[in-house]
């Protein structure tokens, strides 16, 4: 997240904030200004910032208006509920539990996929030998799941994980 001091003085809703002393947070000083990792009320919230903002300057968080959008306005609702002292809630990114499962039997398909394991050595490493033996291989459910999950699996690899820092969109 882009945070910048504001041009403009206002008295209103002012934070003091001193960001060379924030609380256990850690800034590096690159070329191209500063990058902090500050944990506040419980989470990790990794900023940049063009220049160092003078101490009780009033800040503003840059929201450009692309595809991350979204999650951007997100991180800077979290930041802001930290500095109020809010409850933050479910952190943004985080993938509930069945699509959390879902990437982990990716990723493993496509590692026993790429270590060059056929589609049956992987459902039986993936699922065990018992549900592939019971019924014919091309007739079994778990083929074609294996196969999904190989594809997509190759699709992350070659640039789609970014997908996965994106809500799923409701547009199709």
């Amino acid at each position: 997240m882009s945070i910048r001091q504001s041009g403009g003085a206002s008295d209103a809703g002012q934070y003091a904030i001193d960001w060379t002393r924030l609380a256990a947070g850690e800034f590096r000083h690159g070329p191209d200004g500063w990058h902090a990792i500050v944990p506040l009320a419980g989470a990790i919230h990794r900023l940049y910032l063009p220049e160092m903002p003078a101490r009780g300057s009033p800040v503003l968080a840059e929201l450009p208006f692309d595809a991350n959008f979204d999650v951007r306005l997100l991180a800077a609702n979290r930041f802001w509920s930290a500095i109020e002292g809010r409850r933050l809630g479910r952190p943004p990114l985080a993938l509930p539990h069945h699509r959390r499962r879902r990437f982990i039997l990716r990723m493993r398909a496509l590692d026993a996929w790429l270590a060059g394991n056929s589609y049956r050595e992987i459902a039986e490493g993936l699922f065990g030998k018992e549900r592939v033996l019971g019924r014919s291989w091309k007739d079994n459910d778990l083929r074609s799941l294996i196969i999904r999950l190989v594809q997509s699996g190759i699709a992350l690899m070659r640039g789609g994980y970014r997908a996965l820092l994106r809500p799923s969109s409701r547009k199709k």
